[in-house]
């Protein structure tokens, strides 16, 4: 299921609308392959996947939801090869060799609705999850980008719910210790914060114009080495984690988690024949069971939610779990 991790607060006010309710204003935006002559379309599609029909699904109190997007992709060279033969044939029969841009414009326009319906389209798909118990709200998006726009798209249907819908009060996740400075200091010092491991598995990259980059695959990061290039300025970008010995993943200095990837303690038992046949229910339990504990210490890691201070209990326990 998810594989990337951008996760969000959300307004405590926050409720639910109604299921029908909030079907009724998905299935307005549903997902509608694009027409010969458009670029892109974006809409929703059952999260079940071709077993769906319904465009939100709840499981265990969590919504999740599936954002798709398709594009026709024509090649940028063969957009400005097809340009270029139309300015150079305005100028042999106007004998101007200065074309306005304006109708430099008007080629390239004619020339993508000419193209459009033969090129080849390409579909892609975020899922969403919302947890409205712990204020949270998960897309499957690498990067902020990407879950921009899934986030937008549901803001959207909410909008459009009779009376207005619940306002979501949407804020992105910030923390006291910034992830680059984190990751630095636990290769540094060659401990991992409570509950996690470093893997083998890390990029470090200058902060300047060249970007200067040395990445480690599949190699131990408890070497000299890793701490003379911090040390040089070099800053981690990514890093390799394991959490509880359950959950495999990449950390961003973004703070985003990549490269999802649950272990095999984790499915053990979970393949029995039952009710849920296409595994979709099975499958979010789990995956919204172990991220609904792996962001929390994850935060917790990086310093607490910046303007909260964590319980003192949770605060003490990296150095009880170290100490024993």
């Amino acid at each position: 299921m998810f594989k990337s991790a951008c996760f969000f607060r959300i307004a405590d006010t926050f409720e639910l609308p109604p299921l029908e309710l909030l079907e009724e204003g998905l299935q307005k935006a549903a997902f509608v392959p694009c027409g010969a002559t458009e670029p892109e379309s974006i809409g929703w599609v059952p999260p079940r996947g071709r077993k769906g029909v319904a465009l939100a699904e709840i499981v265990g109190g969590h919504l999740m939801l599936k954002l798709c997007t398709e594009r026709r992709a024509v090649p940028s060279s063969a957009v400005k090869s097809a340009v270029d033969e139309r300015i150079a044939g305005t100028k042999q029969e106007t004998g101007n060799e200065r074309v306005p841009a304006k109708l430099k414009k008007e080629f390239k326009e004619d020339v993508l609705l000419e193209l459009l319906p033969r090129a080849f389209t390409k579909r892609s798909a975020v899922l969403l999850w919302l947890d409205p118990v712990n204020r949270m709200l998960v897309a499957d998006a690498g990067s902020l980008a990407g879950a921009d726009r899934v986030v937008t798209a549901l803001i959207d249907v909410l909008v459009n719910l009779p009376g207005g819908g619940p306002e979501l009060g949407l804020k992105p996740i910030q923390t006291q210790m910034s992830p680059a400075m984190s990751m630095a200091h636990w290769l540094t010092t060659r401990e991992a914060p409570w509950r996690f491991t470093v893997d083998r598995d890390c990029e470090l990259k200058m902060p300047d114009e060249q970007k200067a980059s040395v990445r480690y695959s599949r190699h131990t990061l408890e070497i000299d080495e890793v701490v003379q290039h911090i040390e040089a300025g070099k800053v981690p970008t990514q890093l390799a984690m394991t959490w509880n010995e359950r959950v495999s993943f990449v950390l961003s200095d973004a703070g985003q988690v990549r490269k999802i990837k649950l272990l095999d303690v984790v499915m053990e038992g979970t393949d029995k024949p039952g009710k849920d046949e296409d595994g979709f229910d099975g499958n979010v339990a789990i995956l919204t069971g172990e991220l609904s504990e792996l962001i929390p210490d994850l935060l917790l890691a990086l310093g607490g939610e910046l303007g909260d201070e964590p319980p003192q209990e949770a605060a003490n326990a990296p150095q009880v779990a170290q100490a024993a």
